[in-house]
């Protein structure tokens, strides 16, 4: 069977290029399965649950009885009351029984069918006592899977279940329940009341505080990317780097899976043969991989739309991604702060040495060009960038020399009269907006996360494949600009770059205004001061 990249629903690895998941496999059930775990798998939209649950339900076969349900398939009506969604679950569970092994299954299949039969008022009591009979007359130990778990968060139905289900937990030792519980979805099971009722005071008091921390990494690496690629090169024979290619993905992805499948599936089968990549060779290559990105960021997917959502959703999340962005905030990182733990949870912030961090290059890219959409609107220096243009590409090249002019003089112009505190906060934010629409569908940029902090930014822009280095940062005296100019020649080192630029905002009042070049080593800089 011909296989391809999948963004799509489950993957399988007879249909689709994937990353093995045998070593996450076997961690969950040693780690938490046969210890007695139950546990909630909360990541963020399109990270690999369903398929690491599909995966999971067949490793687990040999030594358990599994029995998997997805809560997408309950309609709302479904957790009307107690009584409606004990039948509906019950329902499940027979229709899970399918796909158990024929020694077990009539046993099990007899208890809920005369369950059902018998008790077609049943409650949540009722339902419970009956999944302890289901355990106690199986002949090997029972998980329970549920996938898509917060498509009932919002009913009181459910976290009424949860609750019941935490009680036979804990009384485990002398009534028969399940070995395991394994729920999944983004919203982690203490903050299903939090979905329920925003505002209530009551939102973290939690019906499922027995679930043990589930601390698995499910982003790929670079290696499980390479080996992946190389069943697609055993099948295709493009003669990529694959080390180098794998390395590229994970730059922009850190690894989240949908994105290193996006990627991956626009090489393969849109921009192999396009201008520029006549060869997969050619496709599959850095330059490939810029070309895919910058597509995906056109195409607006699912995973963006969501993230969009949520931020429109929750303000204060907003404001904590457009300090990181924009002003280069650091902010410590808590997992009790509501927003930040949203932002965690839903998949695009994490912690990085101590603090709030966008949780991959892509991410990042794409919340800048939704904050850069949302200032255009009324945006002088973005209409400045866009009136400007025409002058900086010549012969297909950026003149980046030439756009950092530009925008001194047009800085100097109209906001050199602002205080300090205006132009710290905003200044980057402004040459931003100016550089946008110079390279709006045709290049892209993105802040450099290992550089960015409060004094200093490093964006990096890539322009028909050639990269300029430019540092962002805040005047701090003539001793700490010349540190700036020694790290920006090692990050030059770092991209194999012999030229690079420099701009700063200097509040100093006998400051010098303008644009200059200096050798630094074997480096040349040009350095800009506004």
């Amino acid at each position: 069977m011909k296989r391809r990249f999948n963004i799509t629903g489950t993957c399988s690895p007879q249909r689709h290029y994937m990353v093995r998941l045998d070593d996450r496999l076997k961690k969950i059930k040693e780690d938490y399965i046969e210890y007695g775990s139950y546990f909630v798998i909360n990541r963020g939209r399109q990270y690999g649950k369903t398929t690491t649950l599909f995966e999971l339900e067949k490793y687990l076969k040999e030594d358990y009885i599994v029995l998997s349900l997805d809560f997408r398939q309950i309609g709302t009506e479904d957790f009307s009351d107690g009584p409606t969604f004990v039948c509906v679950f019950v329902k499940k569970l027979l229709a899970a029984l399918r796909y158990v092994a024929a020694t077990d299954k009539e046993n099990l299949r007899k208890i809920l069918l005369d369950f059902a039969n018998s008790s077609p008022n049943a409650g949540m009591n009722d339902l419970l006592e009956c999944l302890s009979e289901l355990c106690a007359n199986s002949s090997r130990p029972i998980v329970l899977i549920i996938d898509e778990v917060d498509s009932a968060g919002n009913n009181q139905v459910f976290i009424d279940f949860l609750a019941q289900l935490r009680s036979y937990y804990l009384n485990r030792d002398r009534v028969p329940i399940f070995q395991s519980v394994v729920l999944a979805g983004v919203y982690s099971i203490k903050n299903l009341k939090l979905k329920l009722r925003p505002e209530s005071e009551h939102q973290y008091n939690s019906p499922w505080n027995i679930a043990a921390d589930f601390d698995i990494n499910m982003n790929f690496s670079a290696a499980q990317i390479s080996e992946m690629l190389k069943e697609y090169e055993s099948d295709h024979q493009t003669e990529m780097e694959i080390p180098a290619v794998a390395k590229e993905i994970y730059a922009y992805t850190a690894g989240y899976p949908v994105l290193v499948s996006m990627i991956c599936k626009r090489i393969d089968e849109k921009i192999i043969g396009s201008d520029g990549f006549d060869s997969p060779k050619a496709a599959w290559s850095q330059k490939g991989v810029e070309q895919a990105v910058s597509m995906i960021l056109k195409e607006n997917p699912l995973l963006f739309e969501s993230m969009a959502k949520q931020l429109d959703t929750y303000p204060d999340l907003y404001k904590i991604v457009e300090d990181i962005l924009y002003c280069g905030k650091r902010i410590p990182y808590s997992p009790v702060e509501k927003s930040i733990n949203l932002g965690v949870m839903f998949g695009f912030l994490k912690e990085e040495n101590g603090h709030v961090a966008i949780a991959n290059r892509m991410f990042e890219m794409c919340l800048l060009n939704m904050f850069m959409a949302k200032e255009a609107i009324t945006s002088e220096v973005f209409s400045k960038g866009e009136s400007d243009r025409i002058q900086f590409i010549k012969n297909n090249r950026l003149d980046m020399d030439l756009v950092l002019k530009k925008f001194v003089e047009y800085f100097e112009e109209i906001y050199s009269e602002r205080d300090a505190n205006f132009i710290e906060k905003f200044g980057r934010k402004f040459f931003l907006l100016y550089l946008k629409p110079i390279i709006n569908g045709t290049g892209n940029y993105y802040l450099e996360a290992q550089t960015r902090d409060a004094r200093r930014t490093d964006v990096i822009v890539d322009y028909l494949g050639e990269q300029f280095i430019i540092e962002l940062k805040i005047w701090h005296g003539s001793e700490y600009n010349e540190r700036g100019e020694e790290q920006l020649t090692d990050y030059l080192d770092y991209y194999h770059k012999d030229k690079g630029y420099m701009l700063s905002f200097n509040f100093n009042k006998n400051k010098v205004t303008g644009v200059k070049e200096i050798q630094v080593g074997t480096k040349t800089i040009v350095e800009a001061v506004v």
